[in-house]
């Protein structure tokens, strides 16, 4: 295992009056997807600057393991059947950025959020 870690940070803008319940699908459906999926959620929920903004970040061990198993979530039958059609028609945008960190600052991170 590396010393350091991806984080994926997606930036999404919502359509206006629909950020609550992208924030809703997300918490009860689209996040426990993505942790069944062995995707590392650490941290979600909306942007407290932007009225429509909502931002999901995500852990992978490498490029290659953001993409196989970051895509790996939107072929389920669950994403197609449940959450493709409502969550894209609740996002106007998206912006992704990935990093490399330190995986002792994402341990930390994590640590810091289950106390």
């Amino acid at each position: 295992m590396s010393d350091t870690a991806l984080l994926e940070i997606r930036f999404f803008t919502t359509r206006p009056g629909t950020r609550a319940e992208f924030d809703r699908v997300s918490r009860d459906g689209t996040v426990p997807l993505m942790r069944r999926c062995g995707i590392e959620v650490l941290a979600h929920g909306p942007m407290l600057n932007d009225d429509d903004g909502y931002c999901l970040v995500r852990v992978f061990e490498s490029e290659q393991d953001r993409l196989a198993r970051g895509g790996s979530m939107y072929e389920t039958d669950e994403w197609k059947d449940v959450y493709e059609e409502p969550v894209t028609a609740m996002m106007a945008d998206y912006r992704t950025a990935v990093i490399e960190v330190p995986r002792h600052a994402v341990h930390a991170y994590a640590s810091a959020l289950l106390s």
